[in-house]
């Protein structure tokens, strides 16, 4: 890979390569905690959006393979407020290090970035497009928590209009067989028709906007995004429209997962129960976002 900046990009071997990097970069961190593989090198994290996960975890990621970080998460302390364009300000730090990765509020700015980049370019979510690197640490947790991708059986519940989590997950799972999805949101939060068509027929699928998981591997809860509504009238519409709760869960064999951050959709007495993942989940984006530092990196240098 020479960037990373959708799913689309890659295939399904190159996932698996990732994930079985993944592992190997986990058994450091539980073995040593940290390795020298990006010794002296530097990451640019550029974030024109708020983040607490994404971004912490790049930075624990590149610290724990050695590396240093630098960067910004206020753009009014930045010269894009003197008026500079992205452009210019990728093709200036690309001068400064050895990666980047950006979170952007436009859709296509990841994808831009990389074209005016001497060294590649990590997508940390661009606007309600993409967000290939959590795409990549929620494969690596089915795959560790549930034991299997292939036959897959998973439900999205929540804003899956807006939510580019579920964007991205979705085309990847079309590459793994015998996967089934449900997609569950009220009619206002579906799922983009340009993702339904892109994954038909690949994999069976089902929308429905009441809550139906009793068959599946996986539920898999996101948040109304409050942020990417024009009229906020239509988010108080639909705000707390589903909530996790433990009498949900029951005894069902069943992983529970979440991006984060969490508000109301799943109940705080959930975390507690040996089905929730979400925790763990989010740790697992520090072990694969290293293996995407090191392995983009690899290829670079090639």
């Amino acid at each position: 890979m020479r960037h990373l900046i959708s799913m689309r990009d890659i295939g399904r071997e190159e996932i698996l390569n990732i994930l079985d990097e993944s592992e190997r970069m986990e058994a450091i961190l539980n073995e040593k905690g940290h390795c020298d593989f990006l010794n002296g090198r530097i990451l640019a994290t550029l974030f024109y959006e708020p983040s607490t996960r994404t971004r912490l975890s790049f930075e624990t990621a590149m610290k724990r393979l050695g590396g240093n970080v630098i960067g910004f998460t206020d753009i009014s302390n930045t010269s894009v407020t003197k008026g500079e364009s992205l452009a210019d300000t990728i093709k200036v730090i690309s001068g400064y290090s050895d990666l980047i990765a950006i979170r952007h509020p436009s859709e296509g700015a990841a994808r831009l970035s990389s074209e005016n980049s001497k060294v590649p370019v990590i997508n940390a979510g661009d606007g309600s497009n993409q967000h290939p690197t959590q795409t990549l640490l929620d494969l690596y947790t089915i795959k560790r928590e549930v034991g299997h991708i292939e036959n897959l059986k998973i439900a999205f519940i929540g804003d899956l209009k807006y939510g580019r989590t579920v964007h991205s997950l979705c085309q990847a799972l079309s590459l793994f067989k015998g996967v089934e999805i449900k997609l569950i949101s009220p009619d206002e939060l579906k799922m983009p028709r340009e993702v339904i068509e892109d994954i038909a027929g690949k994999i069976k699928l089902s929308e429905m906007a009441d809550v139906d998981i009793d068959d599946v591997d996986v539920v898999y809860m996101t948040r109304i995004q409050k942020e990417r509504f024009v009229d906020v009238n239509e988010y108080y519409k639909v705000k707390g429209i589903y909530r996790l709760s433990k009498e949900h869960i029951g005894e069902k064999n069943v992983v529970i997962m979440h991006p984060l951050p969490r508000v109301d959709e799943i109940d705080s007495e959930v975390d507690n129960i040996p089905q929730a993942r979400y925790f763990k989940q989010s740790f697992y984006g520090v072990p694969v976002r290293m293996a995407i530092l090191k392995l983009l990196f690899e290829d670079s240098v090639k």
